[in-house]
C-alpha cells in the first residue's frame, strides 16, 4: 500500500532551511572554526510555518 507523507507547511522565508552556520574566518586554539548560528526570524528556526486563516474567517 502506498504511503502517504505529512504535507507540512514550509517557511516561505528560509525554504525549511531554518539555520544555518557561518564561519567568521578565525580559528579556537584546538584549530576548529569559530562560527556563528544564524536562524531564520520568521518560523524562529523550525523550518515550518504557522497555519494562518484568510480574512474575514472565524473560528
Amino acid at each position: 500500500m502506498p504511503q502517504h507523507a505529512q504535507n507540512t507547511r514550509v517557511c516561505r522565508d528560509c525554504d525549511g532551511f531554518a539555520a544555518a552556520a557561518i564561519t567568521t574566518g578565525t580559528r579556537h586554539r584546538d584549530g576548529t572554526r569559530a562560527t556563528l548560528r544564524v536562524t531564520c526570524p520568521a518560523c524562529k528556526g523550525t523550518g515550518t510555518a504557522r497555519r494562518v486563516r484568510p480574512l474575514g474567517v472565524s473560528a
